[in-house]
C-alpha cells in the first residue's frame, strides 16, 4: 500500500473520530496538527533535494545540518501564524473545497515568497546549482501540495459526514407561517443534505396557531431567543419572516449580534439586509448567508495586532510627555491625575475608561454633564489636552486590555446611549465593534456637547461601520495626527 493511501486512511479515521465528537475546537486542533506535520515535511523534502542536493546522508548527525534544524523549528510556527492570520481556523466544519483551493494558493504564494527571501538573505540557498526560479517554484509546489491535499481531504471528509448525517448543526427557524414552512420543505428536499438538524422554531408574531408547528416543536417567542440558543446549543438560525414581520429584522439582527451562530435568510430579504451586513451566496440552498464579519479575517487580525503594537509603542514613546502632563495636572489643581469612569463597549459590555483629568475634582457631582467649549469646569491643562487630544493617552491601556481599539466609534456612557437610542435605534449597531481612541465621527465632526450633536456625529460613525477596513483605519489615523497638530479638539 502506498504512502499516500496510508496517509488518506489515517486522515479519514482521525477526522471521522473528531467529527463524531462534534467538537469544533478539536476539529481546529486537528487542522493545526496536520498543518504542523505538513509544513515540517515540506521543509525537510525541500532541504534534502534542493538545498543539499549532494552530500546529504540521511543517518548522519543532525548537528551537520543546522539550517535543517532551524527551519524545522521556525517554519511550522510561521505557517501556523499565517494560516491563523488568514482565518484558516475559523469555522472549520463549514469549509468549501473551492474556497480552500483559492485561499491555499494565495497564502502559499505569499508565505513562500517571504520564506524564500529569508533563505536567500541567510545564504541557506546561496549555492543552488539550479536556477533561482526553478528553486522557488519547487519550494512553492512542495509546500502547496503537502499543505493543500491534507486540508482538502479533511474538508472532503467533513462534507461527506454532513451528507451522511454523521455531522449536523442544531438549527432553529425564526418565523412560523408560510415562508417558514416553505423554506423548511426546500431544505428537506435538497438532493445533497445541508446538515441542518431542526430543533424547533421561534415565533415572531403573537398568534396562537402556527403552520410550522406541524413539522417541528414551538420553542417560544422572540423575547426568549437568547435562552433558546443557549439551551438547545443552536449553531444556525434561519430567518423566514412574513412581509408583515419585516419591521422586526433590526431587532433580530441586534439580538443575534453577540451570538456565535450562523445566520441565514430567505433571498427576498436581501434588500432589507444590504448595507447592514455582508452577504455571501450559498450554492445549492435557497438561502443567503448573513455574516457579522465587517472585516475579512486577515484585516481583523492585522487590526488587532496593530492595536497592540501601536499601543505599546505609544505608551513608551509618550512616557516623557505623560510625565510632563502628570506634573502639570498635579500642580494646577487638586484631584487625581487619571480620570476613570464607566463606558459601554462591544456587545454592550461596560468597561472603565482611563483619561488624564481635564476638569476640576467632582465636576459631575450632580450627574453626567457634557463639556462645552467655554466650560468653567475645564482646567488650564485640560483645555490644552483636549485641543491636542493628549488627555486620551491613557486610552492605550484600554486597548492593551482588549476593551478598545485604536480606531473605532468613541464609547459613550449608558446615560447618553439611552437618550440616543430613543432618537436613533440604529446606534446599537455601533456596539458590534470595539470602541476606539479615534473615529471617523471624531475626525469629521469632533467632540459633541449635547445629544443632538451626538446624533449628527453618529452619521459619520455609521459610514465607518459600513466601510470598515484596515485601509480606512489608516486614513483616520493620518487625519487624527493632523487634527492633533492643528489643535482642533474642544
Amino acid at each position: 500500500m502506498s504512502f499516500c493511501s496510508d496517509m488518506r486512511i489515517m486522515l479519514y479515521y482521525l477526522s471521522t473520530s473528531f467529527l463524531e465528537m462534534r467538537n469544533k475546537r478539536l476539529q481546529t486542533f486537528f487542522y493545526l496538527f496536520v498543518d504542523i506535520i505538513s509544513s515540517l515535511t515540506a521543509w525537510i523534502i525541500f532541504y534534502v533535494f534542493y538545498v543539499k542536493q549532494s552530500g546529504f546522508e540521511l543517518f548522519s548527525g543532525l548537528h551537520d545540518h543546522p539550517e535543517l534544524i532551524r527551519g524545522a523549528a521556525l517554519f511550522p510556527v510561521f505557517w501556523i501564524f499565517l494560516y491563523y492570520f488568514w482565518g484558516f481556523y475559523n469555522n472549520t466544519t463549514r469549509r468549501s473545497r473551492l474556497k480552500e483551493l483559492g485561499a491555499s494558493l494565495t497564502v502559499t504564494l505569499f508565505g513562500t515568497l517571504i520564506l524564500f527571501t529569508f533563505l536567500i538573505y541567510t545564504d541557506v540557498v546561496a549555492d543552488l546549482s539550479r536556477s533561482f526560479y526553478n528553486s522557488y517554484l519547487a519550494f512553492f509546489l512542495i509546500q502547496f501540495l503537502f499543505s493543500y491535499f491534507p486540508r482538502v481531504t479533511i474538508t472532503s471528509m467533513t462534507i461527506s459526514a454532513i451528507r451522511k448525517g454523521r455531522l449536523g448543526f442544531n438549527t432553529i427557524i425564526l418565523g412560523s407561517d408560510n415562508k417558514a414552512v416553505s423554506i423548511y420543505k426546500d431544505i428537506q428536499e435538497q438532493i445533497r443534505p445541508t446538515g441542518n438538524k431542526f430543533v424547533g422554531f421561534v415565533n415572531i408574531n403573537g398568534n396562537n396557531t402556527y403552520l410550522l408547528e406541524e413539522y417541528m416543536p414551538h420553542l417560544g417567542g422572540l423575547d426568549k431567543l437568547g435562552e433558546i440558543i443557549s439551551k438547545y446549543e443552536v449553531e444556525e438560525v434561519i430567518i423566514a419572516l412574513e412581509p408583515s414581520e419585516n419591521g422586526k429584522i433590526e431587532k433580530i439582527i441586534n439580538l443575534l449580534d453577540d451570538r456565535d451562530v450562523e445566520i441565514k435568510a430567505i433571498p427576498g430579504m436581501q434588500d432589507i439586509l444590504t448595507g447592514r451586513v455582508r452577504i455571501n451566496t450559498i450554492v445549492a440552498t435557497p438561502l443567503i448567508q448573513v455574516s457579522h464579519n465587517l472585516m475579512t479575517p486577515w484585516q481583523y487580525n492585522l487590526k488587532q495586532g496593530l492595536d497592540i503594537i501601536i499601543s505599546v509603542a505609544a505608551l513608551i514613546l509618550l512616557l516623557p510627555v505623560s510625565l510632563a502632563i502628570a506634573i502639570w495636572i498635579k500642580f494646577d489643581s487638586r484631584g487625581s491625575l487619571i480620570y476613570s469612569h464607566e463606558r459601554i463597549g462591544r456587545n454592550g459590555k461596560p468597561f472603565t475608561i482611563y483619561k488624564f483629568r481635564t476638569m476640576i475634582e467632582n465636576a459631575e457631582q450632580n450627574g453626567p454633564e457634557l463639556s462645552s467649549e467655554n466650560d468653567a469646569r475645564v482646567t488650564r491643562p485640560g483645555r490644552f489636552l483636549r485641543k491636542t487630544r493628549l488627555d486620551e493617552i491613557p486610552n492605550f491601556i484600554n486597548v492593551l486590555k482588549g476593551e478598545m481599539s485604536i480606531v473605532g466609534p468613541r464609547p459613550e456612557r449608558q446615560h447618553y446611549i439611552d437618550q440616543i437610542v430613543k432618537e436613533a435605534p440604529h446606534y446599537r449597531l455601533l456596539l458590534r465593534v470595539k470602541p476606539g481612541i479615534t473615529s471617523w465621527g471624531q475626525v469629521k465632526y469632533g467632540y459633541a456637547v449635547n445629544v443632538q450633536q451626538m446624533l449628527q456625529r453618529l452619521k459619520y460613525d455609521m459610514i465607518y461601520l459600513e466601510n470598515m477596513s484596515i485601509f480606512v483605519d489608516f486614513q483616520i489615523l493620518i487625519l487624527t495626527v493632523l487634527t492633533i497638530f492643528k489643535q482642533k479638539g474642544v
